[in-house]
């Protein structure tokens, strides 16, 4: 019960908000890296240190002589082994279980295995760092959204006045803040560059952990999949073996150094093989997919054309020929900003607000005077022009 009360804890990072105070500040790549895949990882921690699930992380057998709590206590803490060379021959014949067969200290080649007690603490470190660009976008965005859209997320305000009162203001700050953004957005992307290092980090992390077996793991196993039943040898066996060798060294009577051979089954691994093959697959998805989102934003960085068709698209615009000349106008800053209003909000509302903005720019440009204070410090629906970031009192 304890697993599920943990697990339930966890599923608050993925969980739909539809709470009016809520605003999106991202898009869909940026949150599978910190609700998504943050979620998965501390998910996957939660099921390796649930023994109930399991039973004990290891069993080791020998001869009786050394007591079974000693043997697996030291094979826990030291480490384990299979043999190389023991791979791929056959199981119940010429070896005993896939890597284990007859051992010489000189002469063969041992792959010691002590990844499995800092499983549940390297899933744990990787989930935070998922979760650190989205903490550092949104401290470096100070509620900014939230602020200047409030009233008007979600559900429409309550009459026509009222909300056409609330567009008319937030379109005012948008024109007494214009090209004030810039530092804004530089922080957006910034964050999403960092999600693609991240993600791209985590494959090569990931890889030196398991021994530079991960990069090809998942080629792996899919191959594996396809081959003759007979004649395959499974690569997670390889990987995560279940069962290894552990030798323990003990004074005999006469005080010779006695050598114990144990056989030690790792059932911790069946599902350490499990979380790894998923992650292989969710790591290779989320690094292309913010791979794309970061080159979808440096097209918006450098071709004013495709903000102008975004807008458009997305946003349904009453006049289409006020977005090219909204596009001229705007900066990269500003784009981003009414970008994640657009996000935000109804889309007829939006609409009108974008109709609003356009025409008065349209007017300010042709008669080249300032345009009136912004009274949205004065407002009771905004919060004064001091909590708004440093940015926007310029």
């Amino acid at each position: 019960m304890a697993v599920f009360g943990l697990a339930s804890a966890v599923a608050g990072f993925v969980k739909v908000r539809f709470l009016v105070d809520k605003a999106i500040i991202d898009n869909v790549v940026f949150r599978c890296h910190y609700r998504i895949t943050s979620a998965i990882l501390f998910l996957c921690c939660i099921l390796c240190t649930a023994n109930s699930l399991i039973g004990d992380p290891i069993n080791c057998i020998n001869d009786g002589s050394v007591s079974g709590n000693v043997i697996n206590t030291y094979c826990w803490i030291t480490s384990t082994f299979t043999l190389p060379h023991q791979q791929g021959k056959h199981v119940g014949t010429h070896v005993a279980h896939p890597g284990l067969g007859n051992y010489v200290d000189e002469e063969n080649e041992t792959r010691y295995h002590a990844y499995y007690q800092w499983v549940p603490f390297m899933l744990f470190f990787q989930g935070i760092l998922f979760y650190v660009p989205h903490y550092l976008w949104k401290n470096w965005e100070e509620g900014k959204i939230r602020m200047i859209s409030d009233g008007m997320r979600g559900v429409m305000a309550a009459t026509r006045e009222d909300r056409k009162d609330r567009q008319s203001r937030l379109v005012q700050y948008i024109i007494d803040t214009l090209h004030l953004h810039n530092s804004y957005a530089a922080g957006y992307f910034f964050c999403e560059a960092l999600n693609f290092v991240n993600v791209v980090g985590n494959i090569f992390f990931v890889d030196v952990f398991l021994g530079g077996a991960f990069m090809t793991y998942g080629t792996d196993v899919v191959r594996f999949s396809g081959l003759n039943q007979e004649n395959r040898t499974d690569p997670m066996v390889a990987v995560f073996p279940r069962v290894t060798k552990c030798t323990f060294h003990k004074y005999g009577p006469s005080g010779t150094i006695q050598k114990h051979d144990a056989l030690c089954v790792l059932a911790l691994n069946i599902i350490n093989e499990k979380i790894f093959i998923f992650l292989w697959f969710w790591f290779i998805i989320l690094a292309v997919l913010s791979g794309l989102a970061l080159l979808y934003s440096l097209v918006i960085v450098v071709l004013p054309s495709i903000r102008e068709a975004i807008l458009k698209r997305r946003f349904r615009f009453s006049t289409p020929a006020g977005v090219s000349a909204l596009v001229e106008r705007t900066q990269v800053g500003d784009f981003l900003l009414l970008h994640l209003l657009g996000q935000n909000m109804n889309m007829m509302v939006f609409g009108e607000i974008l109709d609003e903005l356009a025409q008065k720019l349209s007017d300010y440009m042709h008669n080249n005077v300032p345009t009136t204070p912004s009274t949205l410090e004065m407002s009771p629906i905004y919060p004064s022009k001091d909590k708004f970031p440093k940015e926007t009192e310029a």
